[in-house]
């Protein structure tokens, strides 16, 4: 059977860095961070008190008053960057055949401020009974967002939601580009989404000593591969991205942004949080991907890492990379965007492939931030060059995004230029 090729044909993204695809490249090519005090709660009294949050988002912009309160602000982000993308691809929705259009929208947590509400408002006023919202279970669980995108589109092609922690929307990627090129639909609206802002979600991640504390300087907190680096910073929002089969989207006229030529997918078998020192997880993702792209070390111009700026991720996945790319790998070009939009948990590997998609379309790579010069960790091989501070131009034929979750889940997937 002979596979069909895969094509990106729109991108819509809802961030900390801007609610617009061109707003988060022009961000994202000037090095801004998206971190700042945190205002969805009183933070005071946590060990993190900053987080890099949506800023200039209105549902209303995307959905009726009404429907505002029956959604989770997840899959309200999840709905909006959906909304831009299909706009972007320019499909018409009148002609197009909705059984051959899937949703596989994915989310690592869901609606963690709708089931803290809801749980809140039992305890406190548990004297009068139990009283739940009846849009509560609908708000909350991870589904939603796809099937709140396929029911106000009328999409009916496979419909689900991928969740491995942060490498959920990558799994989703790899899901639609796999049922694509198997002929099980024609397009796929995919992606994933993340609002766990919240004071469980913070507080939850200080527990375990993974978010950074730099309260008085928040702006340089997430610090990829320095020395210094003492944690992630948690953001929010959503990417989609319009998959599409080649034949449909030349048929259609469209407007072909890069192809999907592979991912891969593995598990580290090792740590519920922690991943393996030696990169074993990342290292069979990595040279999965190459194998399902059919493509060599070499033909790899940019990795875009999961790079959180932890101080066990960060060093694994370096020497990982060094191991699947050998010599290839001081030639290639790495960045965390992470520096910049902070961790979008579930949301991550969409933003990111749009940035990858971006960084090819435009030739150029975009930084790593926050690095300060002369501050290297002896267990990181700064030959490896992490485009630090600035971006540089440089041709990206094809382009490896990874993401890695809790649980060891791991998931490569590499964009490329498209060529007929």
């Amino acid at each position: 059977m002979e596979l069909k090729r895969v094509v990106v044909t729109g991108l819509g993204a809802i961030t900390p860095l801007g609610s617009s695809v061109p707003k988060l490249w022009e961000n994202i090519l000037n090095g801004v961070s998206g971190a700042a005090p945190i205002t969805h709660f009183d933070a005071s009294q946590f060990k993190t008190q900053f987080a890099c949050e949506v800023k200039d988002f209105d549902p209303l912009e995307y959905l009726e008053k009404k429907e505002v309160r029956k959604v989770d602000p997840y899959a309200q982000y999840a709905i909006a960057a959906a909304k831009q993308a299909i706009e972007n691809c320019g499909i018409n929705l009148e002609t197009v055949d909705k059984n051959e259009v899937g949703v596989i929208f994915s989310s690592g947590i869901g609606g963690i401020t709708t089931f803290e509400q809801e749980v809140s408002n039992y305890f406190l006023n548990k004297e009068m009974g139990p009283k739940f919202n009846p849009f509560f279970i609908q708000k909350m669980i991870s589904d939603i967002a796809a099937g709140q995108i396929s029911i106000q589109y009328g999409f009916k092609g496979p419909n689900f939601a991928t969740t491995s922690a942060c490498a959920s929307s990558t799994h989703s990627i790899i899901d639609a580009f796999n049922y694509i090129r198997l002929g099980k639909a024609k397009m796929f609206v995919v992606g994933g989404a993340e609002a766990a802002i919240t004071p469980a979600g913070v507080g939850g991640f200080n527990s375990m000593m993974a978010l950074s504390t730099r309260n008085d300087d928040p702006t340089r907190a997430s610090r990829p591969f320095s020395k210094s680096r003492d944690g992630f910073v948690i953001g929010e929002g959503a990417g989609c991205i319009i998959l599409e089969e080649l034949d449909h989207a030349l048929a259609r006229g469209a407007n072909i942004l890069c192809e999907v030529a592979g991912g891969g997918m593995s598990a580290d078998a090792y740590h519920l949080t922690a991943s393996h020192p030696e990169g074993l997880g990342a290292i069979l993702a990595m040279k999965r991907a190459l194998k399902d792209a059919g493509m060599k070390e070499e033909e790899i111009d940019y990795i875009n890492v999961h790079g959180t700026a932890t101080p066990v991720g960060d060093t694994s996945e370096a020497r990982a990379i060094e191991n699947v790319f050998g010599e290839q790998a001081f030639r290639l070009n790495i960045s965390s965007t992470k520096s910049m939009t902070g961790h979008l948990l579930g949301a991550a590997g969409a933003v990111e492939a749009i940035i990858c998609t971006l960084a090819i379309i435009n030739d150029v790579v975009p930084p790593t931030i926050n690095f300060t010069e002369g501050d290297e960790d002896p267990d990181i091989n700064y030959r490896l060059n992490f485009t630090f501070n600035k971006a540089q131009k440089r041709t990206i034929n094809a382009a490896l995004s990874n993401n890695f979750g809790f649980g060891g889940h791991n998931a490569s997937v590499i964009l490329k230029k498209f060529t007929k």
